[in-house]
């Protein structure tokens, strides 16, 4: 696998840490990307779903954790006997895993829930009013405002004669 170095764009940028260390990582996790398979749906305009493939694993085996930008699951298989079996083969993965996906802003997560060996998380992008989009009114009014105060003729106090 070739390694790239970050570092000479890294000192001529500010800001895009986050970028870089993006980059790095996947990088990084290239060995371990196959498993547990996994998709990931668009289920409505701000509603997104994970479906991880997780045949074998019981509900207490898994953890989810979702931090700022990062959502993380994994499941440690508690070690079997297997002294008393033969497998003629051995082909169901039941190996420990992390599996990590990298969230846009704004993105959380609303429910999981596990069925049919499916761990099911779904997710929804909230933006907050103050970072939506907001339409400026053009008035008149606004104008009239600001000219009639810096038309405003002073009053005068009395004139002494």
């Amino acid at each position: 696998m070739n390694r790239f170095d970050f570092t000479p764009y890294r000192r001529n940028t500010v800001g895009f840490d986050r970028l870089f260390e993006l980059l790095e990582t996947t990088g990084r996790s290239a060995q371990n990307e196959n498993y547990p398979p996994f998709n990931i749906e668009r289920t409505g305009e701000n509603d997104y779903q994970i479906t991880v493939a997780v045949a074998g694993f019981k509900i207490d085996e898994i953890d989810i954790i979702a931090q700022q930008n990062l959502l993380v699951v994994t499941g440690s298989k508690q070690s079997e006997s297997n002294d008393n079996r033969d497998f003629l083969h051995m082909g169901i993965a039941t190996r420990n895993f992390e599996r990590r996906f990298q969230l846009a802003d704004h993105i959380h997560v609303t429910h999981a829930d596990m069925s049919d060996g499916l761990l099911i998380i779904t997710l929804v992008r909230e933006v907050p009013e103050a970072l939506k989009p907001r339409k400026i009114a053009i008035g008149a009014n606004a104008a009239q405002t600001v000219i009639a105060h810096q038309d405003t003729p002073k009053k005068k106090g009395p004139r002494a004669a």
